[in-house]
């Protein structure tokens, strides 16, 4: 059950991060960014949205085992 939860965890994850970085660079855009900014914005987004899926997998990990 805890590995299913993990797997589904991150399976969200990988659909949720590149759709928010997605909106990031979009907003960015509006706003008048130019597009190396904009594009250095939705980076960080995304690897902000990673690397909290990677602590909350390990979190999940040690506390369902």
């Amino acid at each position: 059950m805890a590995v299913a939860v993990v797997l589904l965890t991150i399976a969200l994850v990988l659909v949720i991060a590149p759709l928010a970085a997605a909106g990031t660079g979009k907003l960015a855009r509006m706003d008048g960014a130019t597009y190396p900014a904009a594009l250095t914005r939705a980076a960080i987004t995304f690897a902000t949205a990673i690397t909290l899926a990677a602590t909350v997998s390990t979190t999940l990990t040690a506390l369902l085992t």
